[in-house]
C-alpha cells in the first residue's frame, strides 16, 4: 500500500485544530492518519508558522540537491 504524501498546508490545518482542544483519536478518524502520525508532526512542527514550515522543506529540498551534487 502506497503511503499519502500530505502537504504542509495540511498538515498546518490539522495541529491547529489539535491546539484548539479536538482529541487526537477525533482528529485521526477524521483524516485518516495514525495517532503516531500526529504526534510526529507536533514534535516536527509544533510551534512554527505555516511560511516556517515552507521554509524548511526548501531548505531540507536545496540541501539533498547539495548532498546529490557532492556524491
Amino acid at each position: 500500500m502506497a503511503k499519502k504524501r500530505v502537504e504542509e498546508p495540511k498538515i498546518f490545518q490539522i495541529l491547529k485544530e489539535a491546539e484548539s482542544g479536538v482529541t487526537i483519536k477525533e482528529l485521526s478518524r477524521k483524516y485518516g492518519f495514525t495517532e503516531q502520525t500526529l504526534y510526529r508532526w507536533r514534535n516536527q512542527y509544533g510551534g512554527l508558522e505555516l511560511s516556517d514550515i515552507q521554509k524548511m522543506k526548501e531548505l531540507e529540498r536545496e540541501n539533498s540537491e547539495l548532498k546529490k551534487i557532492v556524491a
